[in-house]
């Protein structure tokens, strides 16, 4: 089965989303209650086009090697009553998310649906740029997949907590395919981006009293507020000097996030790469 999208955390508690179609509104209700869990430390999967009980075997069978609990949007009827099935037989939680209203529709409205996969994404002609975007920017997250960068309309360059993963989240909601690659001190940056146009990378410049605040929040959250170079002061002018410097090297271009929305930086960045690639633009 084709697995498309992966969180990693570090724990193997996990939720399977299975849907016969993208399961974009599945991940997102998962992902709504999740966070009322702040230190739930589960990995997400999503599969999507779940069309055969061979698919639900498959899903069952990698559910069984973890603490897992499967949520599912199947419209089909006869696949959502096998997943129920085998997830009762095989032990596992299944959380139904679609029969229940289909149901209640149906008894309301005295008809049947259809049962007909992707209709919806069909009939409202949902913007499948965007749900590629998003899909690519989670899974070239803060350096992962350095390989594709290549394929990426924007790439981010920043240090670490310089705001590179929200923005880049944001800009693919808008439909902007966007990597984000962390720069450290000291450590060579994937030899791809050499390759990259360097008209598509934009770099991430923060003063430093927000780089240090964000620092100190990000430690305090994890427990480490004892690692004294990564939050202070000295340190960080050190490194937002030596990363200016790499930029500057390089020809990224570069924009100050500095207490600014994230709004605000996502259409300066959108407006320079449009002005760029006019022939290439794509309305959004």
């Amino acid at each position: 089965m084709k697995i498309m999208e992966k969180i990693v955390n570090e724990n193997f508690h996990m939720i399977y989303i299975a849907s016969c179609g993208e399961g974009i509104n599945a991940y997102h209700l998962v992902q709504s209650a999740l966070v009322q869990f702040p230190d739930n430390h589960i990995t997400v999967v999503k599969v999507p086009h779940m069309r055969s009980e061979s698919q639900v075997d498959d899903i069952m069978e990698k559910a069984q090697d973890t603490e897992s609990l499967i949520v599912h949007t199947i419209v089909n009827r006869m696949l959502r009553k096998y997943i129920s099935r085998k997830g009762v037989e095989k032990g596992i939680v299944t959380i139904d998310l679609m029969g229940p209203v289909l149901s209640k529709v149906e008894g309301f409205l005295d008809s049947h649906p259809i049962e007909k996969p992707g209709l919806y994404r069909e009939i409202q002609n949902v913007d499948l740029d965007q749900v590629s975007a998003i899909e690519f920017a989670l899974a070239h997250d803060d350096g992962v997949n350095p390989e594709n960068l290549t394929e990426a309309e924007i790439i981010l360059v920043g240090l670490s907590r310089a705001g590179k993963t929200p923005l880049a989240m944001y800009m693919a909601v808008l439909g902007w395919k966007t990597a984000n690659v962390p720069l450290v001190i000291g450590v060579p940056m994937p030899d791809v981006i050499k390759r990259v146009d360097r008209r598509r990378i934009i770099a991430l410049n923060i003063n430093v009293d927000q780089l240090m605040a964000h620092r100190r929040l990000r430690q305090e959250s994890l427990g480490t507020s004892d690692i004294y170079s990564y939050s202070s002061r000295e340190e960080i002018e050190k490194e937002i000097h030596e990363a200016r410097k790499y930029y500057i090297s390089h020809g990224f271009s570069m924009i100050d996030v500095s207490n600014k929305p994230i709004e605000t930086s996502a259409e300066e960045i959108i407006e320079m790469i449009t002005r760029r690639f006019k022939s290439q633009a794509h309305k959004r």
